[in-house]
């Protein structure tokens, strides 16, 4: 009897991995030697936030772990669950403990970045005392999400988006593996399309491709080109789209527009945004990074802005708050440019990485005790408030890297004026232009 597509899962959730060995991609966590596999093997389970792009395999792998390790399960939504859920959850685990031997139960949060700080708060004494063990899964950044309390308790691990062989081996296990497609004479003559679609996300490709493959109908062979994918997605896009998966897609065109000083396509994207129901802390968050990022010094009130911005959607709510957003973004698009403290930072932690923690000089260094007084901390430190225009020339770079300049101010009008000083103290470092 051969198996129904209406019976049965969608190919993703056919395709899940139940295995480690199963699992494609995050070597850097899984692999022979990795911290998740170690922590795996060695059976004790800490509690971890899982931060990546969707579709990498966050789920997958906290059912993974917790099935291996043979713990109880218990999985919530941010988005649908609230405090009474997070506490029902708790009572079971509690009621639980006292037959159960393998180890404290594994809750999953998805999306724990929705969680609010009274949501948060009632996880911390189960997280503290071992009632549980959190694994929470977050596309955004928990250092801005997550509460401080709880990300303590907590390591986070950083998923990445998949390479293309990554996919590859994910696409030539469906076609041979999954129960209706290995039946089915499919020709792969070509995968960019499929690739591009996917965009990293290990489920966008196998959505993308059981689209193809329905789209072939009882017809045969399903030929899978470029021409065929581009073909099926712009027909189905409804289809392709139906968890929200362009939500990323927008939010980056989003960000693009405003960094290439377009207010026309930054409104149109932010519109598309507010009538999709985005969440609009969401949007401001995105609009205080593009300040920083690509406005910059070049008009630091851009960031003051995006900050009061946050601030006052956080009171407002919407639909007013539709408004000051709007204000920013058109008033971020319309700004001048810089990347010059971005990429200062970027060069800085280049060179850390390949220099490692090179010794501070002495004459900088704290010297709070005698002791450190005695080995010379601080010693030679000149106050630059005691010398002329509050400036002393002294190097305060690492003996190892001194001289070296990793801001240099952008083409601008504010920062003109901060490379005229730059010049005026440190000529052997900038040059006049």
């Amino acid at each position: 009897m051969s198996a129904s597509s209406s019976m049965l899962p969608p190919l993703p959730e056919r395709m899940r991995p139940q295995s480690l060995d199963q699992y494609v991609g995050q070597q850097h966590l899984v692999g022979e030697g990795c911290v998740l596999r170690k922590m795996i093997e060695s059976g004790n389970l800490s509690s971890f936030i899982l931060w990546g792009p969707p579709g990498v395999g966050k789920t997958t792998l906290a059912h993974i772990i917790a099935q291996t390790m043979d713990r109880e399960f218990y999985t919530l939504s941010a988005v649908t669950s609230g405090v009474k859920d997070v506490r029902e959850v708790f009572d079971k685990a509690r009621s639980n403990s006292l037959f159960n031997q393998r180890g404290a139960p594994v809750l999953f949060i998805d999306e724990i970045h929705r969680f609010n700080k009274a949501q948060q708060d009632a996880l911390l004494g189960a997280v503290e005392t071992g009632t549980i063990v959190l694994i929470g899964a977050t596309t955004e950044n928990p250092s801005f999400e997550v509460i401080t309390p709880l990300l303590s308790r907590c390591q986070v691990f950083v998923l990445k988006s998949l390479e293309k062989n990554d996919l590859q081996v994910l696409l030539d296990r469906a076609l041979k593996e999954d129960v209706l497609l290995k039946d089915k004479a499919i020709q792969v003559v070509e995968t960019d399309a499929l690739m591009r679609y996917s965009g990293g996300d290990a489920r966008k490709l196998l959505n993308v491709l059981e689209i193809v493959v329905d789209s072939f109908a009882d017809r045969s062979p399903i030929v899978i080109d470029n021409k065929s994918v581009t073909e099926s997605i712009q027909e189905n896009m409804a289809i392709y789209d139906k968890d929200g998966e362009m939500h990323y897609d927008i939010i980056s065109a989003f960000i693009k527009s405003i960094r290439g000083s377009d207010p026309n396509a930054a409104i149109y994207y932010l519109a598309r945004m507010i009538e999709g129901g985005e969440d609009p802390l969401f949007i401001a968050r995105r609009l205080c990074l593009s300040a920083s990022e690509d406005v910059g010094l070049a008009n630091p009130n851009a960031l003051l802005l995006a900050n009061a911005c946050f601030e006052v959607v956080s009171k407002i709510g919407m639909p007013e708050g539709r408004i000051p957003l709007a204000e920013t973004t058109v008033y971020l698009a319309s700004s001048p440019k810089s990347n010059g403290s971005y990429m200062a930072l970027e060069n800085a932690l280049a060179l850390v990485r390949e220099t490692g923690d090179l010794p501070v000089p002495l004459p900088i260094r704290n010297a709070p005790t005698q002791l450190m007084k005695d080995l010379n901390y601080s010693d030679g430190y000149k106050y630059a408030h005691d010398y002329p225009g509050h400036f002393a020339d002294m190097e305060f770079l690492p003996d190892a890297i001194k001289g070296t300049v990793f801001y240099e101010p952008q083409p601008n009008k504010h920062e003109n004026v901060l490379r005229a000083y730059l010049e005026a103290c440190w000529p052997k470092y900038y040059q006049k232009g």
